[in-house]
């Protein structure tokens, strides 16, 4: 099994309630985690994905109360895609409709269905109907049939004023290939894999000029996070980095569930390389994930007080 890919998308919403509600009960995702912001403990952090959290299944956000809008523009992820089997799409576009979700009319992309939709705070989001995918397994808590369940993430669409050099770091370090191009879209997917592509497998380049640099707020993805196997697959992609692009990131922080290093990549779009492990059932079982608010180790001591300052979700 290759190790690359998405590992996950991280965004940031306003009221939190509202996130957990649209997330789980609107699409249909499984709340895997429950924590906070470990460098803003007042702010709650809610990962979303399959069952168990799998790499390239993975949407968290930061969620803040009366958060400004942000503007989408050069520098940033335009849109977040997830996979569904191709004979859904009609099941979501009714499922939309009768949710009052704003959406648009499907269009085709690289000869898939793409249904585009955004969340309760802006976030641009798509549905992409993938042929073949029916017998993957997705999470259902039993309102979406098992047949239509989300299947992961399909891509990222990141909007940048040249591609050239953010492919650069696509291919020579995080392991993708150029797969094809459509219009000023630009398809880069896992390298080394053929056949039908994972969850998290694939990375769009839309190359726009003229547009305003991305400006972060409400419905904004913060960062793009790709996958290392361990931490020796990650040193290595920090090396290349730095010996073949003169790019340096940040010192590995412990994030509990994945350790990661961060930098910008070329086109400005803030990326993170986050190892599989150990996973998000290192502090709780499987069963209960995302039940229990969860805080690191050097948090616990401070519980009751952010406790306290966290609004009710539930």
């Amino acid at each position: 099994m290759i190790h690359s890919g998405i590992h996950h998308v991280t965004a940031i919403a306003g009221n939190a309630r509202r996130n957990v509600e649209f997330y789980t009960r609107i699409l249909g995702l499984r709340l895997v985690k429950k924590t906070v912001n470990f460098d803003d403990p007042g702010t709650y952090h809610f990962y979303y994905g399959d069952e168990t959290g799998t790499p390239g299944t993975i949407l968290t956000f930061f969620p803040w109360d009366h958060v400004a809008a942000g503007r989408t523009g050069i520098g940033e992820t335009q849109e977040t895609v997830f996979r569904v089997p191709e004979s859904a799409i009609g099941y979501w576009t009714q499922r939309l409709i009768e949710k009052s979700v704003p959406h648009e009319a499907p269009v085709k992309r690289f000869g898939e269905t793409l249904l585009s939709f955004k969340d309760p705070h802006g976030m641009r989001l798509a549905l992409a109907g993938v042929p073949g995918i029916e017998a993957e397994a997705g999470w259902s808590d039993g309102e979406i049939p098992a047949e239509a369940a989300i299947r992961g993430f399909h891509s990222v669409n990141l909007l940048v004023a040249d591609a050239a050099p953010t492919a650069a770091i696509l291919t020579d370090v995080l392991g993708f290939a150029e797969l094809g191009r459509e219009g000023s879209l630009i398809r880069y997917r896992v390298a080394g894999e053929t056949g039908l592509v994972g969850a998290g497998g694939i990375v769009d380049l839309h190359a726009a000029g003229g547009f305003l640099p991305a400006r972060m707020g409400g419905g904004s993805v913060h960062h793009v996070a790709f996958r290392a196997e361990d931490d020796a697959a990650q040193a290595e992609m920090v090396k290349k980095l730095a010996e073949n692009h003169n790019i340096h990131t940040t010192e590995q922080k412990d994030r509990n569930y994945f350790r990661s290093v961060y930098f910008r990549e070329p086109g400005h779009v803030l990326f993170e390389i986050a190892t599989d492990i150990p996973g998000f059932a290192a502090d709780e079982p499987v069963a209960h994930l995302g039940e229990a608010l969860k805080l690191p180790s050097f948090l616990e001591p401070h519980r009751a007080r952010i406790e306290a300052v966290l609004p009710e979700i539930a």
